[in-house]
């Protein structure tokens, strides 16, 4: 039995063809990850729909009264949109010097996400400034970002803590999360652990 147009869809369909079907209707995330079919990256989908496909989807960052994670299509004019400008050696290389680490919480690929924890930290690249607002993909406006804060902070962009911070924060907090503070880095720089250990 062949499958049904429907069943065959890519989530970015669905999410486009709900997002006509709903003009000028508030939608909140929790249903709109449901029609892309409870999809991890419906978020990323929606931006796609956005700033490539140019519909124009407002959110929170567009306008004051939609709260965090509603969304809403204003009407079929379409935005100018964007096309595809990051290279694979690019996404490497952006990878690479953020240490594979998420840039926003700092989880690491692989590991269990702080925020989530039935989800393992998946990480993309994502612009510190948005497309839409004039920002390039040139490396040095890309950085790596887990699922979770590319889902939930679509062009918002958090001032990365200096060393002294860092450090005044670690001094800060309880015995055991400073012990816990201290695992994960040993097990996160093992050959260096070992050269500081040694010495």
């Amino acid at each position: 039995m062949e499958k049904s147009e429907k069943t065959r869809k890519g989530s970015k369909a669905k999410l486009r063809d709900y997002f006509i079907d709903n003009i000028g209707v508030v939608l909140n995330s929790e249903k709109l990850q449901e029609v892309s079919g409870g999809k991890s990256e419906w978020g990323r989908r929606v931006r796609e729909l956005r700033n490539e496909d140019g519909m124009n989807i407002l959110t929170h960052n567009d306008r004051s009264d939609l709260k965090p994670g509603q969304y809403i299509l204003v009407d079929l004019k379409p935005l100018p949109s964007f096309e595809r400008g990051i290279t694979k050696e690019t996404r490497a290389f952006v990878l690479d010097r953020n240490g594979f680490t998420c840039q926003m919480c700092g989880a690491a690929a692989g590991e269990v996400n702080p925020f989530d924890q039935g989800r393992k930290t998946r990480l993309h690249i994502g612009h510190i400034i948005d497309k839409s607002m004039g920002g390039t993909d040139d490396a040095s406006n890309l950085r790596a970002i887990c699922s979770i804060c590319n889902e939930g902070a679509s062009n918002l962009t958090l001032n990365r803590p200096d060393t002294i911070k860092l450090i005044a924060q670690v001094r800060r907090a309880p015995g055991k999360d400073q012990l816990d503070v201290l695992k994960w880095l040993i097990s996160k720089y093992p050959l260096q652990s070992k050269e500081l250990i040694s010495k």
